[in-house]
């Protein structure tokens, strides 16, 4: 009889709960955030998809947080759908990792590169999202974050990554 190997791998007993209540110190005593942001690039047009939230100032990449029991590639095609009307047609590419720390001491965030989407209808503003858009490298909106032309540099002109957002 086959085992799953998730299952046959899991501590039970003592060992599992001991690494349970371990896991909950830790979680209790330690938290951290995790986000995502997808930079979205057009070939066809040179072009990157940027949003402006309506509780934030400044023009940035979509993305959020990811939820409890989903993964970053899951949280990042939901924030993608509600940010931007925009679907994953291929697996994005994680390109870094950066340290939030203007978010708080424990927030960090993973890049992707997206170069394979859809669109299913442009992003109207709603009570999250005032405005949305493709802009052209050479004509990004004036706001647009410090932190997201840091990104569109150290992916599209080969600088070197800051592990800082």
């Amino acid at each position: 009889m086959a085992t799953d190997p998730e299952i046959a791998s899991r501590q039970t007993g003592w060992a599992g709960l001991r690494g349970r209540l371990f896991h909950l110190y830790f979680v209790l005593r330690r938290p951290m955030t995790l986000g995502v942001r997808g930079l979205i690039h057009d070939a066809s047009t040179s072009s990157i998809f940027l949003i402006r939230h309506t509780y934030v100032p400044g023009w940035q990449l979509p993305g959020g947080g990811v939820e409890v029991g989903e993964t970053m590639a899951e949280a990042l095609a939901r924030e993608l759908a509600e940010e931007g009307n925009i679907a994953l047609t291929a697996p994005p590419v994680l390109r870094s990792m950066h340290f939030n720390s203007r978010a708080s001491r424990r927030d960090h965030v993973g890049l992707y590169l997206i170069e394979s989407f859809t669109q299913t209808t442009p992003k109207l503003p709603d009570h999250e999202i005032a405005e949305a858009g493709f802009f052209p490298f050479d004509r990004l909106p004036e706001g647009t974050t410090p932190a997201t032309l840091r990104r569109i540099t150290e992916i599209f002109q080969n600088e070197p990554v800051s592990p800082y957002w």
